[in-house]
């Protein structure tokens, strides 16, 4: 087979031209089409299905302020500390969040398309009594983001059936009481491989760590140091142009938290912020594809990609986890 000329679909189906997605992969060696060498990495096992029309949300249910608009309120005020009854509303909107993942994570099997684990969290984000925060969120048509493999994150639910063998990423955030509450987890299709356990695995125990050293008067960029010293005592990469957030009234806020270390950040950890910790672990390189739905996040070697996400409210003791335990799915089974 020969690779695809500069200006040419990619051979990977993501429908970008060959040169804006795998070119460069390809050049290095890191990946190819089926049928011809490469170093690492693999082919791509994801590419765009049907998307169905979005959801519709009954009147009762609160909207925030992009739900008609697509467009989020400007000026993203740095997540501060909340008062007693704020928390309370982040507490609850961090249960139903969790209630929704919850629901989402039982179905998942082989067979299931992901348009229909998106349809599963919309109606129970509704029985709940909440507004699923993506659905809109800067136009994006969906209720929940599902990341098969090496999709990084911001996968769009669509006809793709998981097959036995993938691993898919959740993520569902909800809003409730005038909060937001967000929280995704990596699971197993069926069985898989040695090496996608021990990438979730890996993943998951970056969070746990980066949870540990949450607490009043701690400099913020160690989140990102422990989560960097644990990815790199198992050789895999940690994505850099997304981060975790701050989150409360609005969906993303300031701080974002980054998963790598920033030494000349200086912000310093107070009680009372509530903010997301979700680190994404590659298997392979760091760098990304963006799909041109503007969305879907790929690897940039087709290796695949792991992520948990939990949203922490910072307490005198620690961090309070309001999305749930520390147990994750997949060690539930």
């Amino acid at each position: 087979m020969k690779l695809p000329k500069r200006n040419d679909p990619c051979w990977c189906g993501s429908g970008s031209k060959y040169k804006k997605c795998h070119l460069l992969s390809d050049e290095l060696g890191e990946t190819a089409p089926p049928g011809m060498p490469k170093k690492r990495g693999g082919e791509a096992t994801v590419s765009p299905g049907r998307i169905s029309p979005r959801r519709t949300v009954p009147e009762h249910i609160s909207l925030p302020e992009y739900a008609v608009s697509g467009v989020p309120a400007p000026g993203k005020v740095s997540c501060k500390k909340g008062s007693a009854e704020q928390i309370e509303r982040m507490r609850q909107a961090g249960k139903i969040a969790r209630d929704v993942l919850d629901t989402v994570l039982a179905e998942v099997r082989p067979g299931i398309a992901t348009d229909a684990l998106d349809r599963i969290a919309h109606m129970r984000t509704i029985e709940l009594g909440a507004y699923p925060s993506p659905l809109n969120y800067m136009g994006f048509p969906k209720s929940i983001c599902t990341s098969v493999n090496e999709v990084v994150v911001h996968g769009i639910p669509d006809s793709r059936e998981l097959a036995e063998g993938d691993i898919i990423n959740c993520d569902v955030t909800v809003y409730v009481h005038g909060m937001h509450g967000d929280c995704s987890e990596t699971v197993f299709v069926g069985e898989v491989d040695e090496e996608s356990k021990r990438l979730v695995q890996v993943t998951w125990e970056c969070l746990m760590k980066a949870i540990d050293v949450v607490r009043p008067g701690q400099k913020l960029n160690t989140i990102g140091q422990v989560i960097e010293e644990h990815v790199q005592r198992h050789g895999y990469g940690i994505v850099r142009i997304f981060t975790g957030h701050g989150i409360g009234e609005s969906f993303h806020m300031l701080p974002y938290v980054a998963h790598f270390y920033e030494p000349n950040n200086k912000t310093i950890l107070e009680e009372g912020m509530t903010f997301t910790i979700e680190p994404m672990i590659n298997a392979g390189r760091a760098e990304c594809v963006i799909w041109p739905d503007n969305w879907t996040a790929v690897t940039c070697d087709l290796a695949r990609s792991a992520q948990f996400e939990h949203t922490l409210l910072v307490t005198a003791g620690g961090a309070e986890i309001l999305t749930g335990g520390r147990e994750p799915w997949f060690l539930k089974k």
